[in-house]
């Protein structure tokens, strides 16, 4: 009992130093649409990658990756190598302009810069609904990721983490807006990355070293040791392909590239890449680890417990109590800077993009991120699905839904709102057939198949519109 006092106290500490950080950064906030949803496009490379870098691994990260690992073992290496290839080619071509096209045209949301320069505000009001419907249902999955590890320490009741974790990512929100959450998540990223090393470290010695965690994993299951796994219905190279696909959704994830938008420099976004690019392989690298590790530590969890919760337990395991609070925080910390981030970008849809005759309001926006968080607590409140399957099938239905009209933007050619709409509603028909239907996303992430019906819808209107064209200048 005293033990846990310590930690609530050790966690509880933590928690108010994110909060206070989010506060302060109010001190430099200005009242306007604009700051509160780009910072005044002024945001410094650091700041940035870290903020990205927390925001894209969250929950996904601490509690479904580790799992991930338990489960399928050394083979969960491939998703973290293909998502980091995808990620960088994502960043190397695309972010950079959207930075630039973005000032340009003077967009403050994703969903403006895809309905730029139509007819109607089809797009725009169609890319808002699917962003409050899927980054919503992504956000909620965060606070289930982060109220899982508050019952696995403490057994609360699930709810109350959930509360918390919305509590929490309100105040500093509605303080400063996305300034908070990017500061916010960079002080968070330190203390993910930090935690992470440091329980690795501890659980690979524990284990004997490699050599003796990878005999042992073996001696489990032949399997877990397996780079390329026999229930693979495809082979490995698909399955790889799908998750460095997966990774290049990025290009579909409206709370990351706002990111990009805020920079305070298209030339930085290089800079800002690489460091994101390489404290995010450090962490997912040690993510693995400790999933594989725990597989060994804690083998009754496959039977008798929550894999997802590898992580936590692991932790209790080996940890000197302020340690565990010190790996609570920086759990809880992944999954409030993703849920934060969504929550403005939610926001932003419904307060910029739905309703457009009251976008210039500051007091309009705050009240959409306090309505947005009420949904989404409602939501996370509903249930306590697998974070993992909560979080990759959200990511595949933006990226599926997003992804392929943010391309066609970024190379500035032509479309319309109808086949703008008709690729975004192919695309995530798409990836809810492939997982859901056909059940083929253990063998190809349904990002692959989503993104390229989506592309597909978009050359096929290509190839009618020459045609016609032809025809047209025949006569």
């Amino acid at each position: 009992m005293a033990d846990q006092v310590l930690i609530a106290i050790t966690f509880v500490l933590f928690l108010l130093f994110f909060t206070g950080v989010g506060i302060y950064s109010a001190t430099q906030k200005q009242s306007t649409t604009s700051d509160y949803l780009l910072a005044s496009r002024n945001v410094n490379p650091w700041f940035t990658a870290l903020s990205a870098m927390a925001t894209g691994q969250s929950g996904l990260l601490f509690i479904g990756q580790v799992g991930f690992a338990y489960t399928v073992g050394i083979s969960a290496l491939w998703l973290t190598v293909g998502w980091a290839i995808g990620d960088y080619i994502a960043w190397l071509f695309f972010f950079r302009k959207l930075r630039e096209m973005s000032e340009e045209s003077n967009n403050e949301t994703v969903s403006a810069f895809l309905g730029q320069n139509t007819e109607n505000r089809g797009i725009t009001v169609a890319s808002a609904l699917i962003t409050l419907a899927f980054l919503g249902s992504y956000a909620a999955a965060q606070l289930v990721a982060g109220s899982k590890a508050l019952n696995a320490v403490f057994g609360w009741n699930y709810n109350l983490g959930i509360i918390i974790g919305a509590v929490v990512v309100v105040i500093y929100c509605f303080s400063g807006g996305i300034r908070a959450s990017i500061w916010t998540d960079a002080v968070q990223a330190t203390i993910m990355i930090g935690s992470l090393i440091l329980l690795f470290i501890i659980a690979i010695f524990t284990c004997g070293g490699f050599g003796e965690l990878w005999t042992q994993l073996e001696a489990i299951d032949p399997n877990l040791v397996s780079w390329s796994p026999s229930n693979l219905q495809l082979g490995l190279f698909p399955f790889v392909l799908g998750w460095v696909v997966a990774g290049f959704g990025v290009v579909g994830q409206p709370h990351i590239l706002v990111r990009a938008m805020a920079l305070n420099s298209p030339r930085n976004m290089g800079k800002t890449r690489n460091i994101k690019i390489t404290f995010g392989l450090t962490n997912s690298c040690c993510a693995i680890g400790i999933g594989l590790a725990a597989r060994v530590l804690l083998p009754n969890l496959l039977t008798e417990g929550d894999p997802e919760l590898a992580l936590p337990f692991l932790a209790l395991e080996l940890l000197p109590v302020f340690l565990v609070g010190l790996m609570l925080a920086g759990l809880f910390s992944a999954t409030i800077s993703t849920a934060d981030s969504q929550i403005l970008s939610c926001s932003a849809a419904l307060t910029q993009d739905l309703f457009p005759a009251a976008a210039k309001s500051y007091r309009w926006a705050k009240g959409g991120t306090l309505a947005v968080t009420a949904i989404i607590l409602a939501i996370a409140l509903s249930g306590n699905d697998s974070v993992f399957a909560l979080v990759t099938f959200s990511w595949s239905a933006l990226a599926s839904g997003l992804g392929p009209l943010f391309l066609v933007r970024i190379l500035q050619r032509p479309i319309t709102t109808p086949i703008a709409i008709t690729m975004m509603i192919v695309g995530i028909l798409s990836a809810l057939i492939w997982n859901v239907g056909l059940k083929l996303s253990g063998a190809v992430y349904e990002v692959l198949p989503g993104m390229l019906a989506g592309i597909l819808v978009y050359l096929i209107s290509q190839l009618f519109h020459s045609q016609n064209s032809e025809s047209n200048q025949d006569v």
